[in-house]
């Protein structure tokens, strides 16, 4: 017997009306449809949804978790194995992070010294290394790891704090239903490339290289749970996303 949406609601704390979205564009149709239009999902309907909240999570934008989904896979089984296996691999690196946030809090409390050779681990900001070079060129990568290491512990938490307080302001103006077009979010948009400008070697330093990189970038924020994770995740970064794409093209 399938359930009603009101009940699927319940069960995953999406909205009704996420759930009729979902219909529309095709991404979640339901099982059946009673006369008077009330929708039922089976349980092919609900693995269905538990995939797409799996993918939603790992940072994919609606339209590529459709495309994913309606690939022709081995079997629904194999698919949700390799969904167990991202899983795990993230959940490994927020592990390493809680591990090493209470070691850092035992020491505290103990008076001891820290371990400063593991206290950040998961958090390296160079163990993304191979990832920029494939994407920019170790050029770019050198340049901003020389830059970045330069840095005084002063000047690393300003800057910190002013991705923090850029990011803050993204997530607010997502939940506030803010049109990714609109002053507030535009003048947003103009902050974030500034930021992104402000790092020495980076592509967007370069005036014929500044526009396909944010693009990148804002796709990045998107496909990748990393860093959705910093907007809100995977809806909050695609308005920013969006957002960046308007004030390119402005």
């Amino acid at each position: 017997m399938g359930r009603t949406i009101h009940e699927v609601s319940r069960m995953t704390g999406l909205t009704s009306r996420t759930l009729r979205h979902y219909d529309a564009i095709g991404l979640l149709p339901p099982s059946s449809t009673s006369p008077s239009g009330m929708r039922s999902y089976d349980d092919d309907a609900l693995v269905r949804l538990q995939r797409i909240l799996v993918l939603r999570d790992l940072g994919l934008g609606l339209d590529a978790i459709r495309q994913a989904l309606d690939l022709d896979h081995p079997s629904t089984t194999a698919a949700l194995r390799q969904h167990v296996a991202q899983l795990e691999t993230a959940r490994a690196r927020v592990d390493r992070q809680i591990a090493a946030v209470q070691r850092t809090l035992t020491a505290l409390e103990q008076g001891a010294d820290l371990m400063t050779d593991s206290m950040f681990d998961g958090f390296d900001h160079t163990q993304h290394a191979d990832e920029v070079v494939e994407r920019w060129g170790s050029d770019a990568y050198a340049a901003s790891d020389s830059w970045w290491r330069g840095l005084t512990a002063d000047e690393r938490s300003d800057f910190r704090d002013r991705v923090a307080t850029l990011n803050e302001a993204w997530v607010s103006a997502w939940r506030d239903d803010e049109d990714p077009a609109s002053t507030r979010a535009q003048d947003l948009a103009a902050r974030h490339v500034a930021w992104l400008r402000s790092v020495p070697g980076t592509p967007a330093a370069l005036p014929e290289h500044a526009r396909a990189y944010v693009l990148g970038l804002a796709d990045m924020y998107v496909a990748d749970p990393r860093f959705a994770a910093n907007y809100g995740g995977p809806e909050g970064a695609q308005f920013v996303r969006a957002a960046l794409r308007a004030h390119l093209d402005a």
